[in-house]
């Protein structure tokens, strides 16, 4: 037997994380097969036993544009502008909308939903947040063709404004902000409920009142007008968290771009930009932070 000891070179280490942000995309791509399997699953599982299925990607945002349309067009009176019908007006609003509300909803509760899978097997983390952002992706694909129809058959009776061509390359930018906004901030919240259960009743609340000051229902700068005339008082404290809501400028910006109505400036976006890469940054370094400890307390 030779006395020499043999080294043996492992495949994979397993370390302590040491580091703030360990965003390893090496080790993600080994693991795109899990990525897709659980993307799969959420989509297929969500509807399995549910008689429509997957046309409640459908319904949702249709019944929510008709009841946003009566009350604040209908019954406000909140002005879209005589060259778009208020329906198409909310339908957008609510499309962009949505993205954002299932991927922090769905990332919000990462680490509670899925203790008992970590705590049997390793895989990065990450992949369960990520895997939330890219099958709510395939919804908003379903949601976005059904907006698109609609805007085709407003835009034909005159009633869907104008597409602005030269703003349209920002589509793909506001959709990439819109799931990493709800990534960044559900990691957030899924770090803190592991510690603070009530956030959990918080967040389908809390996503509800963040929808009223994010511009989802009428354009910003009718919103700072009405607020400005009838609440002096409060508007110089309201108006500037519309203004300035990152939320609020994705959905304002994407309605600009069908419509050609309403506010649109680059240093929103820049603006919207930067925010959105702080909260991302955050969002992984407090996840990172609690994934080493989190199966001890949840």
């Amino acid at each position: 037997m030779d006395s020499k000891t043999s080294k043996t070179e492992w495949l994979y280490t397993i370390s302590p994380k040491g580091k703030f942000i360990d965003f390893n995309f090496k080790e993600i791509w080994r693991y795109r097969d899990l990525l897709f399997l659980f993307v799969k699953r959420d989509v297929i599982t969500l509807y399995k036993q549910t008689i429509l299925g997957p046309l409640w990607y459908l319904v949702q945002p249709l019944i929510t544009s008709v009841i946003f349309t009566i009350i604040f067009n209908g019954i406000a009176n909140i002005d879209v502008g005589t060259a778009i019908h208020p329906f198409i007006f909310n339908l957008a609003g609510v499309t962009i909308w949505n993205y954002f509300s299932e991927c922090l909803k769905g990332t919000s509760d990462a680490f509670k939903k899925n203790q008992n899978i970590f705590s049997k097997v390793y895989f990065p983390r990450v992949i369960m947040p990520m895997t939330v952002v890219l099958s709510a992706l395939l919804k908003f694909a379903i949601q976005c063709f059904i907006f698109l129809g609609f805007y085709m058959f407003f835009a034909i009776n005159g009633k869907a404004g104008n597409l602005d061509v030269n703003t349209l390359i920002l589509f793909p930018i506001l959709v990439i902000v819109m799931g990493l906004l709800g990534l960044g901030l559900g990691m957030i919240i899924s770090s803190m409920t592991t510690k603070y259960r009530d956030l959990t009743f918080l967040v389908g609340f809390g996503v509800q009142l963040l929808m009223y000051i994010s511009a989802v229902m009428y354009p910003i700068d009718v919103a700072t007008e009405k607020i400005q005339n009838s609440f002096p008082k409060v508007a110089g404290f309201i108006n500037p968290i519309i203004q300035h809501n990152p939320l609020a400028n994705v959905v304002e910006t994407f309605r600009y771009i069908f419509f050609s109505q309403g506010t649109f400036s680059l240093w929103s976006i820049v603006f919207t930009l930067i925010v959105t890469i702080f909260i991302v940054l955050l969002g992984l370094i407090i996840f990172n932070k609690t994934e080493k400890s989190f199966i001890d307390t949840v």
